[in-house]
């Protein structure tokens, strides 16, 4: 299929731009196969270039023959597009909604983008496990990297290499892969350096109503477990939930089959519900009623901070049980790559001060989200503003980003990134000109061959420039563990991605300037007193007079 077929105008003269904060602009609209762009002879004029994988939905109005286009996008902005004439409005709409609800993966933008920037270090091989394995070799002889996914039999959600006990051969992994939802047998999440304590990660165990048994899965997830040593299994569902798993084959470990391990069971909502929520927030946050009550309201009835909380406490509970307990974990909900993946990856947040690194967080998203087998192109392939019926969607990964949000803002100093960096994985989850979040696993990457045939956003990230862009002027590295207040009053609306299309950051942006201003002002003077004294010194030891007494 050509997109020509899809855009019955391409250009329309005479378009009056209307977006938040910045001036109104009439121009030229032109409709390529992946971009809506308005340009402006106007001198000063920022042109708008816009994908139409970031349109949500659309809405026409007519008043006479000038028709208007209320573009919504996935990163919450709302658009005004004001075009002469009906019938030039209405095949501009057609051809929008056409255009950006594509189903072919092969006409993606990622597949024809092009990058304008030199391209320092690929971002496809910026974190491979092999990497990753060689860290964990410095700590600990315990652990081994096994390839029996190599060809993605074993389970589709996982990447080809895993990190498994030592004592435990691929046999038996296959084994327990048959015994766990989607064949996600349980594999190393996180390995904690001070006391040797482990975080793993799987689906849940097929018990089914007989109470079916394992003895390969038992082995396996015993064999992290110290010579007297108990562990924690964190089930990310309610224990009513996890009952009812049983009926449709799912389930729960049993006490009896299970006697080292303590279940314990907390509510983090399902997909389809989170999807409501955030609906339900940005309806309240876009609500102009001018009534502190009523928004207050409508807030506290979308339920976005409570699932925060829940994310967070269970985050918190599982850095509990391996940094103060000394116990090992294994977290898992019903598939396990949604709620278990926000907190294995929150909670080594929590106790891993190189995940707060720029280099460390991206390492982290890579390990735990895109290998880990979080389905991000069904997930966010809507935003709020849809008007199809959720299928898929669901809001996982921002919540995530949410509740890292919230720990940087009680935290100012220990994370080397700025809210800059959530911000743009945000988007870039929702709409991309990069491959990184493209598919559903790395088997769908590697099946679509995204390495070679699309650019890493890691690539872009990793520019000097950018990483000056996304990092935290108050960073000081902190090796200790950080534990965040979840009390409701800790807890915020996340303005940067919520109101940002809202409210004016023209103020926050000024202070943040003169914040940077005084830090760089203070390091000069640090730097000059430092010299001084070395002055000082030098000058003691020649001459034996002008020693302080």
């Amino acid at each position: 299929m050509e997109f020509a077929e899809l855009i019955k105008t391409p250009r329309v003269d005479g378009v009056v731009l209307r977006r938040p904060f910045l001036p109104t602009v009439e121009g030229t609209l032109c409709l390529t196969g992946h971009h809506l762009i308005l340009s402006s002879r106007q001198d000063n004029t920022e042109e708008l270039w816009l994908l139409h994988a970031n349109i949500d939905a659309i809405e026409k109005r007519f008043v006479g023959s000038l028709g208007t286009i209320i573009v919504k996008c996935k990163d919450l902005r709302v658009i005004q597009l004001d075009i002469p004439g009906m019938e030039e409005c209405l095949n501009v709409a057609s051809s929008i909604e056409a255009l950006s609800t594509l189903d072919s993966v092969s006409l993606m933008y990622p597949f024809f983008y092009r990058p304008m920037f030199q391209v320092i270090e690929d971002g496809w091989n910026s974190f491979l496990s092999e990497d990753a394995f060689k860290d964990l070799e410095s700590m600990t002889e315990e652990w081994r990297l096994s390839d029996v996914n190599k060809d993605y039999s074993v389970c589709s959600s996982y990447p080809p290499l895993v990190a498994v006990p030592k004592d435990v051969d691929d046999d038996t992994l296959r084994k327990a892969a048959a015994f766990r939802h989607g064949g996600r047998f349980p594999v190393l999440s996180y390995y904690h350096k001070k006391n040797g304590m482990v975080m793993m990660r799987s689906g849940q165990p097929l018990t089914g109503t007989n109470g079916r048994r394992c003895k390969e899965d038992e082995k396996l997830i015993n064999a992290t477990l110290r010579a007297g040593k108990r562990g924690y299994i964190i089930d990310t569902r309610t224990v009513g939930v996890a009952q009812q798993a049983k009926a449709r084959g799912g389930g729960f470990e049993s006490e009896a089959n299970y006697p080292q391990w303590r279940r314990i069971h907390k509510a983090i909502e399902r997909s389809s519900i989170l999807q409501e929520s955030l609906i339900k927030l940005v309806e309240a946050c876009n609500d102009h009623s001018h009534s502190m009550d009523r928004w207050l309201s409508k807030l506290e009835a979308s339920n976005w901070q409570t699932h925060v909380k829940e994310i967070l406490t269970t985050a918190c509970l599982a850095a509990q049980c391996i940094d103060r307990e000394g116990a090992s974990v294994l977290v898992h909900g019903t598939e396990g790559t949604d709620s278990t993946l926000q907190v294995t990856s929150l909670a080594q947040i929590i106790l891993d001060p190189a995940c707060r690194t720029i280099q460390g967080f991206q390492a982290l998203v890579e390990r735990e989200w895109l290998q880990a087998g979080h389905p991000f192109q069904q997930r966010c392939s809507q935003s709020a503003y849809s008007n199809s019926k959720p299928r898929c969607e669901a809001p996982v990964f921002l919540l995530f980003l949410d509740c890292v949000w919230q720990i940087l803002r009680q935290f100012p100093c220990s994370f080397q990134f700025s809210q800059h960096f959530l911000v743009l994985l945000f988007e870039h989850a929702y709409a991309s000109q990069f491959g990184t979040f493209m598919g559903n696993s790395a088997s769908e990457r590697s099946k679509l061959n995204l390495s070679q045939k699309t650019v890493s956003l890691w690539s872009w990230v990793n520019r000097p420039q950018e990483v000056e862009r996304l990092s935290n002027p108050l960073y000081e590295a902190n090796c200790l563990v950080i534990w965040p207040s979840v009390a409701p009053q800790s807890l915020l609306l996340w303005e940067g991605v919520f109101l940002r299309w809202k409210r004016s950051s023209r103020c926050l942006d000024e202070a943040y300037d003169e914040m940077v201003h005084i830090i760089q002002y203070n390091k000069e003077l640090q730097n000059k007193v430092n010299n001084l004294r070395r002055q000082l010194a030098q000058l003691e030891t020649e001459d034996p007079l002008l020693q302080t007494p």
